[in-house]
């Protein structure tokens, strides 16, 4: 395993690049995030059940990141349960499928609150299917927590959603001095997908970032999910002679962007963020993907403790170990929700919400988590070298905040 580069860390502010306007952890002008109404009240635990909700997509594109985020959130459970519950009260997982679309994340969530009387929910993974599911969650004053929705806004719905995964504004800016300052990359294109959420958050923050930092944004090139040829814009691209290309989008289209561009001969770095986490990105990706960087929450090759056992307990419980980040961010995202039902006042959707809220230091497998006043979490982050053995960590980022000018 490579060795972890040097930490960075700075003393800059937050701001949110491409929205126009800046979050609660940033200075200047501050989104202040919407109360619950108070006649929406949530549910309440009845009797030894405690009812929590799960989206996931278990069917679609994004099928790897749902069945690894699954097994995390199952992983936590089981191990709360066998630990005597909340006072001899158990935990009971009601599991909804989005199929990786965003209309039937909406309508299970919509379910589980409505029908299913559950007093939280986790999930989803993706930025597109999280953020109308939040807005339902958030109308009805249930507390829902994604283990891996990074664009920015999400949190800003209001103050039933949480996250546990570091944000676009971070991981963009990240990535974009890891290019500036570890590869000396001056000469970026980006490719963006135009209808992914994710995809053009991420790819504005770069682009403010990278631009502050010192470097040029040659050009940006769009495409749309179920594109299979990229040729044309990969083209218009190497006509401005980048050093490097920024692909904002998920695994599934990246694999082939990274084969098309040697067929182009756009021989340059490639960069990424944490949507291209999927083993299925080497064999789509072929030679074309090698010597890659992305951004992602953790690594099973890292030697930390808390991850080493982690790793063994998924394994003993499913048979292998996660396929992808999520299953960690999942069995974190669950573990903020126990340890709030442990502190929580009262056990119901608002008395659940101020303790997700008051969340401090909580030791994760993908790090250590405070909930900010944004509903963020702030934690490290972890660069990925794309080699033929996989995804060996090559850097580690501190947490930090910064400001466009």
């Amino acid at each position: 395993m490579r060795q972890l580069g040097t930490v960075w860390g700075l003393a800059a502010l937050l701001a949110l690049a491409g929205a126009g306007c800046k979050t609660s952890t940033g200075g200047g002008d501050t989104v202040i995030r919407p109360d619950v109404d108070p006649a929406a009240t949530g549910n309440a635990v009845e009797g030894d059940v405690i009812k929590i909700g799960v989206i996931a997509s278990l069917n679609g594109d994004l099928k790897p990141w749902g069945e690894d985020s699954v097994r995390g959130i199952k992983l936590a459970v089981e191990e709360f349960n066998a630990a005597g519950g909340l006072d001899g009260k158990m935990v009971e997982l009601l599991i909804e499928d989005t199929a990786s679309r965003a209309e039937q994340g909406k309508s299970a969530t919509e379910k589980l609150i409505a029908k299913d009387k559950v007093v939280a929910i986790i999930g989803e993974i993706a930025s597109g299917i999280t953020q109308p599911s939040a807005m339902v969650a958030q109308q009805y004053g249930v507390p829902i927590i994604s283990p891996g929705a990074t664009r920015v806004d999400i949190t800003q719905i209001g103050k039933a959603v949480f996250r546990a995964c570091f944000t676009d504004n971070f991981q963009g800016a990240a990535m974009a001095k890891f290019a500036y300052e570890k590869l000396s990359l001056r000469r970026i294109a980006i490719l963006t997908d135009k209808a992914q959420p994710y995809s053009t958050g991420l790819s504005d923050v770069f682009r403010a970032a990278f631009t502050q930092f010192g470097g040029e944004i040659v050009d940006e090139q769009f495409y749309e999910k179920g594109t299979l040829d990229f040729k044309p814009q990969l083209t218009n691209l190497r006509t401005k002679n980048p050093d490097g290309l920024f692909c904002s989008g998920y695994f599934n289209e990246v694999g082939p962007i990274a084969r098309q561009r040697l067929v182009i001969g756009l021989d340059v770095p490639m960069i990424g963020g944490d949507g291209w986490d999927s083993r299925e990105l080497l064999q789509s990706g072929g030679r074309g993907i090698i010597g890659s960087y992305f951004s992602n929450h953790y690594s099973s090759l890292e030697d930390r403790e808390i991850v080493q056992r982690f790793v063994a307990n998924f394994t003993d419980m499913w048979g292998a170990a996660p396929a992808t980040a999520m299953g960690a961010v999942s069995y974190d995202a669950a573990g903020v929700l126990l340890d709030a039902l442990r502190r929580a006042e009262t056990l119901d959707s608002p008395g659940i919400i101020k303790a997700i809220q008051d969340t401090k230091d909580f030791p994760g497998v993908s790090g250590s988590i405070t909930i900010g006043d944004d509903g963020n979490a702030e934690k490290a982050i972890l660069v990925l070298e794309v080699t033929e053995e996989g995804f060996v960590p090559f850097d580690r980022i501190d947490f930090f905040v910064f400001e466009e000018k």
